[in-house]
């Protein structure tokens, strides 16, 4: 991506890095670490910085939603503790919550000005929450010369291939809020040859096509016709349906008063497999059906089938790599975002906040 600049081109010798990170990991109530993927992924930039010989390396990040309060279980302590057993490197400092401070999420300059002080050049790793303009993300790049981490540079390079794929492309979208969705599926629509709905998305289509959904969970607002109509918009033709605990599978015509939609059927995880077998690409962003709730066997029968075919791949969204990891892969071949929320809005909207921040320094 043009004016994008690797920390690879930064003279960074005898420098204080400050590297905004993201270690918003999920903590369990005895504050121990359940998921350090995000602490993982940051460790090459880390590594690079340390063997270049910087100075120090003071890392920023967030944990949680303190409202600009201190809150003991928020704290970084534990995080701190877990990247030390990982990497030692004596010149790596882990500042305090930054929100904690509640002009980090108000894009504040004067707490920009006190955080770029600390250091003398400025590094983005935290593509996943590089969709927020806060402070570290968007204010800080202003006032420093300032780079993309390493896994930061990935994401950007991998989530970008997948805005000219090659065909045949397929998409294959969960989760739910169709408004929030239809920008990032019209960007689809002319660059893949078919995108599939699952998920409360496919609720919402197949109640927009006159198909009936039970209680299913749709959104608040009617689907355009316009999408309704797109031939190239794919949804079950089987579902798995609970009524008081009780499960059965029925054709989506078939779907009874009362019930509920919690997963695709056979039928479906056959023909869509078939689908990802003869792409050339495939983006894949959320589950099949209610993961929370054990209705997974969709979701983990379509990512088998992604790790035995031969296309590249981009995935994202919690549960879908979940899935995915329950099977062993070919990393360069399917590449699995950190992002989330980034990765869909990279994709809608061709950049981030954060990214028009580092373009500007």
């Amino acid at each position: 991506m043009q004016g994008l600049t690797s920390v690879r081109d930064a003279d960074v010798v005898g420098k204080r890095i400050l590297v905004r990170v993201d270690f918003n990991v999920p903590l369990n109530e005895a504050s121990e670490i359940v998921d350090d993927s995000r602490i993982r992924s940051a460790i090459p930039t880390l590594t690079y910085l340390h063997e270049k010989g910087v100075a120090k390396i003071i890392l920023l990040t967030h944990v949680g939603r303190p409202e600009g309060k201190e809150v003991e279980t928020l704290k970084i302590a534990p995080i701190a503790k877990h990247l030390q057993s990982l990497i030692s490197y004596p010149e790596i400092e882990l500042r305090e919550n930054l929100r904690f401070d509640s002009r980090e999420e108000a894009n504040d300059e004067v707490f920009a000005k006190e955080l770029a002080a600390l250091g003398d050049i400025y590094v983005n790793e935290a593509f996943p929450v590089s969709h927020r303009a806060d402070t570290s993300i968007v204010g800080v790049p202003k006032l420093l010369p300032s780079y993309m981490g390493l896994r930061f540079e990935e994401e950007v390079i991998r989530i970008t291939e997948a805005l000219t794929p090659a065909k045949p492309a397929l998409a294959i979208v969960g989760g739910a809020k169709f408004e929030t969705k239809q920008p990032l599926l019209e960007k689809l629509l002319p660059q893949y040859s078919e995108v599939l709905l699952a998920g409360a998305l496919a609720n919402d289509m197949l109640k927009a096509r006159g198909l009936p959904v039970g209680v299913s969970l749709v959104s608040e607002i009617s689907v355009p016709r316009e999408l309704a109509q797109n031939t190239n918009l794919g949804t079950p033709t089987d579902v798995v349906v609970e009524l008081n605990s009780a499960a059965r599978v029925t054709n989506t015509a078939d779907v009874r008063q009362g019930e509920r939609i919690v997963d695709i059927g056979q039928k479906t995880i056959a023909v869509w497999s078939e689908k990802i077998k003869n792409a050339g690409f495939v983006l894949w962003n959320g589950p099949t059906g209610i993961y929370e709730k054990g209705y997974v066997h969709g979701t983990d029968a379509l990512a088998e089938m992604l790790t035995r075919a031969s296309c590249k791949a981009l995935i994202g969204g919690g549960d879908t790599d979940a899935a995915l990891l329950k099977f062993s892969f070919d990393p360069s071949r399917i590449f699995v975002s950190n992002g989330g929320g980034a990765m869909l809005q990279l994709l809608a909207d061709g950049t981030l906040p954060g990214i028009e921040a580092l373009k500007s320094n």
